[in-house]
């Protein structure tokens, strides 16, 4: 099969078009026929190496697809049946071998490429607005990054909470999509020091939890915007890690609490993953969600398999880019020489699988 294989870790360049062994589920496994592979920021960590892997390494972390073959001691699923993954690496192929603990089914009514989207960004939002700090009629809350991926579903989700949502952006272009997914308050973060706006529009009081995946850039900001008591959930470092704090600042600004929730400790069981993800999509069937994908790109169209062609002929795939900062449109599809000039300047590797085409771009 054809996959997107790195040997050694480093910038774009380190990704390899490459023809590679058919995987073969083995017991508790299925193998899956790759409809839709994401693009996450996740993917850049482990191959620059920041994330550590055994080498040689198939990226991406999440897709949909078909059930092609089903490895021993597997109950519940059938071949043709559609599904999708987060997790196991090596979507960036053809074909993938996931866990059978690790698939969830796609819900009658639901597409494959929204599937797919929905499983990082949405089971990273749904984990946060309630399990992490599980919001409630009354509590405010502020969300970094609130027109990204993970971002803007989770502003979504606040609302659906029945909390009070102060946003940051960059631009008062990603103002308009934060407000499009219900923020009450916009924080254009480039024209003010938020944590200033978070007190004065507050009245002092400040906000119940910070949602912060963006890391070392507003650590310090996120900590003064907490009333005494709050909670900062540092659920990634787009900007950086976090540089080494002292805990006794925590007892000084109002005895805060810090997390660093990882969505995979959400979800240690098939059943935790099942609940998460079937509530988050009958929260976008029932149209209470809107799932932002800026950029797709496809090879040609995917069949589902059969029982007699499940191992036949190389299958297309659809690549998306899931909250990319582009400047393009975000309501049309793009060919893939537009998606390689929007994203010239960007540094993660997007491939359409069937096709040795690579796109230079970062997911955010």
């Amino acid at each position: 099969m054809k996959a997107i294989q790195i040997t050694s870790t480093g910038g774009p360049e380190v990704l390899e078009y490459r023809t590679i062994s058919d995987p073969i589920p083995k017991r508790d496994e299925v193998l899956i026929q790759v409809h839709t592979s994401g693009v996450n920021f996740i993917d850049v960590y482990f191959r620059d190496g920041h994330y550590k892997a055994p080498l040689p390494l198939v990226l991406g972390g999440e897709g949909s697809g078909y059930i092609a073959a089903l490895g021993t001691d597997v109950s519940g699923f059938e071949v043709g049946d559609p599904v999708a993954w987060f997790g196991p690496l090596g979507s960036y192929a053809q074909q993938a071998v996931v866990p059978a603990d690790k698939i969830v089914r796609v819900p009658s009514g639901m597409d494959m490429e929204t599937a797919a989207a929905l499983m990082v960004q949405g089971a990273t939002a749904y984990c946060l607005s309630h399990l992490t700090y599980p919001l409630k009629r009354g509590d405010t809350a502020l969300i970094h990054a609130a027109a990204g991926g993970v971002g803007f579903l989770l502003t979504q989700m606040a609302k659906l909470c029945g909390a009070r949502v102060f946003a940051t952006v960059s631009t008062e272009e990603k103002a308009e999509l934060a407000r499009r997914a219900g923020a009450d308050e916009i924080i254009i973060y480039t024209q003010t020091n938020f944590d200033e706006e978070i007190i004065r529009r507050t009245d002092g009081r400040r906000v119940d939890v910070v949602y912060d995946g963006v890391g070392r850039a507003t650590f310090e900001q996120s900590l003064k915007s907490l009333k005494p008591r709050g909670l900062l959930a540092l659920y990634g470092a787009a900007s950086g890690p976090v540089p080494p704090f002292e805990l006794g600042r925590l007892a000084q600004m109002g005895s805060l609490y810090i997390t660093r929730p990882i969505t995979k400790d959400y979800v240690p069981t098939r059943e935790d993953l099942t609940t998460i993800m079937d509530a988050v999509f009958k929260m976008y069937l029932a149209k209470k969600l809107e799932v932002l994908i800026d950029h797709r790109t496809r090879s040609r169209t995917p069949r589902k398999p059969t029982e007699s062609s499940r191992v036949a002929n190389p299958l297309g795939s659809w690549c998306y880019l899931s909250g990319l900062k582009m400047e393009r449109r975000r309501t049309r599809t793009h060919t893939r020489n537009e998606i390689r000039e929007a994203a010239d300047a960007l540094k993660l590797l997007v491939v359409a699988t069937s096709l040795s085409s690579y796109v230079d771009g970062a997911a955010a």
